[in-house]
């Protein structure tokens, strides 16, 4: 990939900062939110630089004295920066004045920024913005509660959509293959052991200990194993447990620097869908490198050579990335349609649905995902057994596959490839 490719978060971008002072771009390092950010300043503070730091150090209030729009890239290295802007936007700082990117909540900051500084987040690129898929069905349509004919078709299978699990999302790695990727993949899982988490204020005594905690996490992709399950797997061979209390700091970090990006479970106001469990979908910022911590590539995926898995799951390891891959883009879809991801799973796991898409009046669309080419009524059960609960609230039920086209069955469920959702 060369030049700069437009993203689904630009259309966000547009329609918020002609109206709003501040905006925060927020999202895990590499995917991308200086390149977005530099398109739309006019003066920059790289506080990753130590000539800019030095500067704001010494006088944090002249960020909001210069040409704007002003980027401070990094903020989270000098958090006074945080202050100096919202009193910027007490002050009545102009729509567009100020935006910021950063990979991870500062502990410095004395303020939230709550209705002063606004967070857009940014994850990795979506398939179409890869530049692999021209979409035909769009997310918001789904959303719209129609339930309209959908349609197109697309060559791309699952052999393609494990090409670009293990490719990764990340801008600047798309360029890599081979050897080379993996060894960009290994260098940002270094650069997060060795410098991010210990910049972030966490003193990491056993890095080798924080790497198992990440490819714990790896195997558990795509599904809601319990805390226990991941501690064993990231302290196999270990006769002692390590208490809650020293590794869920690892978990904080980790999730702080937007590493892993848990999808919440759907807690619904309805008195008959109660019995919910409560825990997140485990995902990495990006599947790719799940793959590359459990040391796999795209032939042991297809083959099922993955015996380096100590998590245990339900279905292949392939089925998680998949879905990872799917739930990435429907986050970045449905965040520009205002909309909230999370999954739903009851308590004894008789029902339980990969994501659902909740707009802000409370309706929803529930999709599934299935690694497979075709769909049979087994696979649309626990859509229409929520249909059947919910009734109206329920836009519409979809299931995204790995098939060759899309289509609406009988009984009102939408089969759409993955290659072929949109925004």
């Amino acid at each position: 990939m060369t030049g700069y490719v437009r993203r689904i978060v630009d259309d966000e971008l547009d329609a918020v900062l002609p109206q709003l002072p501040a905006v925060m771009l927020d999202g895990p390092k590499g995917v991308g939110k200086t390149e977005t950010a530099l398109r739309r300043a006019e003066t920059v503070w790289r506080l990753d630089d130590p000539a800019h730091l030095a500067i704001v150090e010494a006088d944090p209030s002249i960020v909001v004295t210069d040409t704007a729009p002003v980027l401070l890239d990094q903020w989270q290295r000098f958090p006074a920066v945080w202050d100096a802007v919202k009193r910027a936007v007490d002050a009545g700082a102009a729509p567009g004045t100020f935006l910021l990117t950063g990979s991870a909540t500062s502990r410095g900051t004395t303020h939230s920024g709550a209705a002063r500084i606004v967070t857009t987040r940014m994850r990795p690129l979506t398939l179409p913005e890869r530049g692999v898929t021209t979409p035909t069905v769009s997310l918001a349509a789904l959303l719209d509660g129609t339930r309209g004919t959908v349609g197109g078709k697309t060559e791309l299978t699952v052999r393609d959509y494990v090409d670009e699990i293990v490719r990764s999302g990340f801008p600047g790695m798309r360029a890599f293959s081979g050897r080379a990727l993996r060894t960009q993949l290994d260098g940002y899982v270094d650069r997060i052991i060795d410098r991010d988490v210990p910049e972030a204020g966490h003193q990491i005594r056993r890095p080798a200990r924080l790497r198992a905690w990440l490819t714990a996490y790896g195997a558990a992709v795509g599904a809601a194993a319990s805390y226990e399950k991941i501690r064993d797997a990231a302290t196999a061979g270990h006769g002692d447990k390590p208490a809650k209390t020293t590794t869920i700091p690892y978990i904080d970090v980790l999730t702080e620097l937007r590493i892993l990006d848990p999808l919440p479970a759907w807690t619904p106001s309805l008195s008959h869908l109660q019995r919910l469990t409560q825990a997140p979908k485990h995902h990495l910022a990006d599947p790719a490198l799940a793959v590359r911590l459990l040391g796999l590539d795209a032939p042991a995926l297809l083959t099922g050579r993955t015996g380096s898995v100590t998590v245990p799951r339900d279905g292949v390891l392939l089925g998680g990335l998949f879905e990872s891959l799917a739930t990435l883009s429907v986050r970045v879809f449905a965040q520009r349609s205002e909309a909230k991801v999370s999954h739903l799973r009851t308590y004894g796991g008789e029902h339980e649905l990969d994501i659902i898409v909740e707009t802000s009046a409370g309706h929803v669309a529930a999709i599934e995902v299935k690694l497979s080419t075709t769909v049979d009524d087994d696979d649309v059960r626990h859509l229409n057994w929520l249909e059947g609960v919910i009734g109206d609230r329920l836009l519409d039920k979809v299931v995204l596959s790995t098939g060759p086209q899309a289509y609406r069955r009988q009984d009102g469920v939408a089969v759409v490839p993955l290659a072929l959702l949109g925004p």
